[in-house]
């Protein structure tokens, strides 16, 4: 969930949200000592630099929403909507 985007003609910063539904997935995606959230970020912000042409800051936060993936709400702020699968 992108929670911030600001542009410049030298820099890109954006802030986002990792969801997972446990907090035992939460410490899965950080990785001990933030080594997975930290590779999980740099793969992220080389291939946005790539697509903008220009640096980008990225600032990644993992939270716990536990059972998101059941509900119609959360899914639709997400940008998900299940209806525009059928």
């Amino acid at each position: 969930m992108i929670e911030e985007f600001k542009e410049t003609d030298e820099l890109i910063s954006i802030r986002a949200e990792i969801y997972c539904e446990k907090e035992s997935h939460k410490g899965i995606i950080v990785g001990k000592g933030g080594e997975m959230l930290k590779r999980i970020g740099t793969y992220a912000r080389e291939d946005l630099e790539k697509f903008f042409g220009v640096k980008v800051y990225l600032n990644l936060w993992v939270k716990v929403k536990e059972n998101w993936r059941d509900s119609d709400f959360n899914l639709n702020n997400f940008g998900f909507n299940p209806k525009e699968i059928d």
